[in-house]
């Protein structure tokens, strides 16, 4: 199974966004609105943090009242939910990560449909992940944890910050193309597994690089690669996991979605002042504090990008029997 993300990011590089001037028919939106931008996660992590940059910035530009509404639970699909049924006038919008694409694998039920009750708009943003290890752990690379791992069948620990996420899914993805085993512990957030990996009860992560580059910086941690295909700006000395898994490609990423109804001129609208506004200096210095690579995208773009992430992470979710807790 491969998963490239450089082909995704050329194409988006490549293509170019549509055209906003229809937008100002739909009753002068979207001066003089105030559009509620909900957060499906408590306020504090990179999804919320992202959220609030970009409201930030499409207040100044639009004239407008972009407010942040944390509406947490249930993996994001509350808040999710809320915007699937939500007017369809271009006052609400949703900035959701992975869980579009893989929650309807691993929920029974949901209140929503990733495709059929919303709009893609624009892919705002990605974070490499970082493959970080204990120091109990004798291993210094990729290729040595690999070999430790055939070697100690059943004896690795990897943890996550919850059923499903990225962190998760990267370990899950790791242990299909390498074939060790690795037993999965998941906690509520990276904090308190890393507190464990540096206590030397847990392994290895697969962290968000926000969360654990300072510790890996600072020596409390090893890292040992990073798990886009190339290496991030952000952390050029670790290799990419793929030198020693080829296919191995993976990223969190953040984008805006709206109720499936809203016009197209709103949509290509919002979509083409995401990019303006990613590309303001002090946006992309804010993003590059928390290795954010700011992208932008058309929304046909994304409505792919999110159909290549649902067949990849959807595959590997019921091969793995994975549920959420």
């Amino acid at each position: 199974m491969t998963f490239n993300r450089r082909d995704l990011m050329t194409g988006l590089g490549l293509s170019a966004v549509l055209g906003t001037g229809g937008a100002q028919a739909q009753s002068g939106w979207p001066q003089g609105h105030t559009i509620k931008l909900v957060v499906p996660f408590a306020a504090g992590g990179a999804t919320d943090i992202i959220g609030r940059i970009m409201a930030d910035r499409l207040s100044q530009m639009w004239n407008a009242n972009v407010i942040v509404e944390n509406k947490g639970g249930a993996g994001g699909n509350i808040g999710t939910e809320q915007v699937a049924h939500a007017e369809a006038n271009g006052d609400t919008l949703l900035l959701v990560s992975v869980g579009l694409a893989t929650n309807p694998y691993l929920y029974p039920k949901l209140g929503y449909d990733p495709v059929a009750d919303f709009a893609p708009v624009s892919l705002v943003a990605m974070v490499p992940n970082m493959l970080i290890a204990g120091h109990h752990l004798k291993v210094n690379s990729v290729a040595e944890l690999i070999a430790y791992g055939k070697a100690n069948k059943g004896k690795l620990t990897f943890a996550s910050s919850g059923v499903g996420t990225s962190i998760h899914l990267s370990g899950e993805l790791f242990k299909k193309l390498t074939g060790i085993e690795m037993t999965h512990v998941p906690y509520r957030g990276s904090a308190p597994a890393i507190q464990d990996i540096m206590g030397g009860r847990i392994d290895i992560m697969f962290d968000n690089i926000t969360s654990s580059l300072a510790q890996v910086r600072g020596g409390t941690l090893k890292g040992l690669a990073i798990t886009t295909a190339k290496r991030s700006p952000f952390a050029p000395e670790l290799p990419p996991v793929a030198d020693a898994v080829p296919g191995f490609d993976v990223s969190s990423w953040f984008a805006f979605f709206a109720p499936k109804k809203v016009p197209e001129a709103i949509i290509a609208k919002i979509a083409a002042d995401t990019k303006v506004a990613l590309a303001d200096a002090g946006v992309k210095s804010k993003l590059d504090a928390l290795a954010a690579e700011a992208v932008g995208s058309t929304p046909a773009e994304l409505g792919a990008f999110l159909q290549r992430e649902s067949d990849v992470w959807g595959k590997l979710i019921k091969e793995g029997g994975i549920v959420a807790e």
